[in-house]
């Protein structure tokens, strides 16, 4: 059972948040503090050195070698069948294509573990919860926020490198036009094949440079290293790195602030939106995730965790990145503040569901 002490304690974990949040807020729509330029390089900032830096701390304080693979499991499949879904929506309802993907997949799957879920799940389920969900969170920050980096990167790579189609028309075809048709057909084809490979390369030439991609490579082998043989980092190196990661969620929550500030409505997306971006997170997430445990074999305690984590709101990391590369930045924005809003109310839901 919660009680009143747990409760306070995740009011006290969230609450510094908005106070970030709202500061950042007021100094761009009244105090007219900051630019679109220097917002911009807030962002910038956040998503070139906080993230990557607490990606780093948080996979290398992560024991490698006692991970719950059926958790980790369960997680991974979740995402996947996302990805699939999402895929076949967009499909069906030619939304855009790669586009709602991200978004979707940053919506549904994504949830808010660093800021709401350890105080959460520990008051729910004890202190074994704060370790299988500082697991979850290793998989994100290894696999799928580079994922979504990918996906981000290959987008806008694509978007930029897409010559205006042809609008010429044949009425009368002979059959020395149309063999004619066929090879330059057939040379549009390779022409086609040439390009994405093109953009493959592109997309990875940045991925390579980009720091969050050494940040995992970096977490990984330190984290192999540190609970291998005990060995610690020198403490100057240390402290460096927390001093900049503790404050990574404050500033991508300022960032956050900042956004929001400068659209004419703190609900950029509108109504409708709003209400797909909530499904999704809080019904969709919790739902997939339901539908890969139960075959893997997660029961009791382990099953519950794996629910109420996916019931969490959407973490900032994706509004980060999608402001970084400008792909629906005012949906997610919207599924961060709402989501942080009702985060407490939908976790009790599932936790007393599942106590049933």
């Amino acid at each position: 059972m919660i009680s009143l002490s747990d409760v306070y304690h995740v009011v006290a974990a969230t609450v510094p948040l908005y106070v970030a949040m709202m500061l950042a807020y007021i100094s761009v729509k009244w105090w007219k503090f900051f630019t679109a330029e220097q917002c911009s390089g807030i962002n910038k900032f956040v998503a070139k050195f906080s993230i990557p830096l607490l990606s780093f701390q948080v996979i290398s304080d992560n024991n490698l070698y006692k991970m719950n693979l059926q958790l980790i499991l369960a997680d991974f499949l979740q995402k996947i069948l996302a990805i699939v879904l999402l895929g076949a929506i967009t499909k069906i309802t030619s939304r855009g294509g790669l586009h709602w993907i991200i978004t979707g997949l940053s919506l549904s799957t994504m949830p808010n573990t660093l800021i709401l879920g350890l105080p959460v799940l520990k008051a729910m389920y004890g202190t074994e919860a704060d370790v299988l969900l500082a697991q979850i969170v290793v998989l994100q920050s290894i696999l799928w926020y580079n994922i979504l980096l990918f996906l981000f990167e290959f987008t806008t790579t694509k978007a930029a490198s897409l010559a205006p189609a042809s609008e010429a028309t044949e009425i009368d075809i002979t059959q020395e036009e149309r063999a004619k048709e066929e090879i330059e057909e057939a040379r549009d084809r390779s022409r086609r094949s040439l390009k994405t490979r093109t953009i493959l390369l592109t997309v990875a030439r940045k991925l390579i440079s980009n720091p969050n991609t050494h940040a995992t490579i970096l977490g990984l082998i330190w984290a192999s290293i540190r609970f291998r043989w005990g060995v610690k980092l020198p403490e100057v190196i240390d402290r460096s790195i927390t001093i900049l990661s503790t404050g990574g969620l404050g500033m991508a929550m300022f960032s956050l602030g900042l956004f929001m500030g400068s659209r004419s409505s703190i609900i950029a997306c509108g109504t409708k939106m709003t209400l797909v971006a909530m499904g999704m997170k809080f019904l969709m997430g919790p739902a997939l995730m339901a539908a890969c445990s139960f075959p893997l074999g997660l029961r009791g305690r382990l099953l519950k965790v794996a629910i109420v984590q996916a019931a969490l709101p959407q973490g900032i990391v994706p509004f980060v990145f999608a402001k970084e590369y400008n792909i629906h930045p005012d949906v997610l924005s919207t599924g961060v503040l709402l989501g942080l809003l009702i985060a407490l109310p939908v976790a009790l839901v599932y936790y007393y569901l599942l106590s049933l």
